[in-house]
Order: structure tokens, then sequence, then C-alpha cells
């Protein structure tokens, strides 16, 4: 598995021919943030143009299907759980869906854009303990007008789900800086991209690998 990061929350991931990808910026979101290639599934978890630019995920024939919106799916034996939780944007509420799946025998969960850590007893059994996290860690500072966890919600929330790895978004130096020293990893490495076997993550609890936007 080769993931890497385009910056805000816009994420490919490559396994063997597939390419999975999350949140990709619309061109309406007039964020510095782009990237277009091909996908075979596309994840948007909020209805908003720095979220949901599925029309940069074509390329040639390659079009992706598109899950956006709580429930279960199952691409190409990929197996995906959506379930609600909240986004907060222009102080206007949104739903935002958290999405686990397994790809590689390695359970995923992408937190997307969330806004806090209410969600209900069943929702949080869903998202448990998984392999690797995917969390927002901005707050206020970072996405234009959304409203995400700030940094030190954002570590206690993902050190409660007992991830192995996790994996920071939408972030910039001083939330960054923040988020690590609360979780207790100021040495956490970063990288340009990150190249992932399930043995990896033996022995892990809660490390932390930060990915360069692209």
């Amino acid at each position: 598995m080769i993931i890497t990061y385009f910056g805000e929350q816009f994420f490919k991931i490559g396994q063997g021919e597939m390419v999975l990808a999350f949140n990709p910026v619309s061109k309406s979101a007039k964020s510095d943030v782009s990237a277009h290639f091909g996908a075979d599934i596309a994840f948007s978890t909020t209805n908003h143009p720095l979220f949901n630019g599925i029309d940069q995920l074509s390329h040639g024939e390659r079009m992706p299907f598109v899950i956006k919106g709580p429930g279960d799916y199952e691409v190409k034996e990929v197996f995906v759980k959506g379930v609600a939780s909240n986004a907060l944007i222009a102080k206007k509420k949104y739903i935002n869906t958290i999405y686990s799946f397994t790809l590689d025998n390695m359970n995923i969960v992408f937190l997307g854009a969330l806004s806090d850590d209410e969600m209900s007893k069943e929702s949080r059994e869903a998202i448990d303990s998984p392999d690797i996290l995917f969390v927002p860690i901005g707050g206020e500072t970072v996405s234009k007008d959304v409203a995400l966890l700030d940094p030190k919600s954002a570590a206690r929330f993902a050190m409660s789900l007992e991830p192995k790895l996790i994996i920071p978004m939408s972030y910039d130096s001083a939330t960054l800086k923040v988020f690590l020293k609360e979780i207790g990893e100021e040495d956490a490495p970063v990288i340009d991209k990150l190249t992932l076997k399930l043995k990896d993550l033996d022995g892990k609890e809660g490390d932390i690998m930060v990915l360069k936007p692209a």
C-alpha cells in the first residue's frame, strides 16, 4: 500500500492496480491543493468543495465508484462502512461521514471533516481500534471556514480509539506542533509518501507518521 497526501484531506492510496482517493479538493474551492488522476473508488466525507471534488478523479476510461454518505458498501472486494458524524462549516452543520474499511488486511478509518467527537455508541464501535487512523487536527485555523477538531481534542480522540498508526491531516506547522506534543511524539517522522505492509504495524501503538503535501 502506498499513501500520498496532497494537502487539506486529499489522499491517494494505491494497492496493486487499485487506486482509492479521499476528499479530493474541487476546483471551485479556490484552494492551492490540486491533483488529477484516475481512481477506482472515490470517498467524499462532506458535501463541500474542499472535500467533494470528484471531477478530479477521472482519467481516460477510469471513472471512480463514488461513496459519499453513511451506509455499507462493497466495491471491488473492498467492504466499506460509513457512519454519520458532525462537520461545521461557516457555522453551518453538515453531515460528515467517517469511513471504515479493510485494505491489504489493514483496518483503516478516515475521520474526514470531523468537528467534534460526539457520536452514537454504534458509530463509535464501528471505528474503534483501527490499524491506521486519518485524523484532522486543524481546529478553526487551517481550512477555510471549516471548524475541525483542534490539535488537543484530536490527540485525545485519536488515542482513545487505540490505533496502531495515526496520520494527521488538515494541519499547518502550528497545529502539528501542538498535536505531536500532546501525544508525546515531537520527533515523529515527516515523509513524502508512505509505503506500508501489514507487518510494518507490528508492535506499533499510537505511532505517528506525518505526510508532507505532494
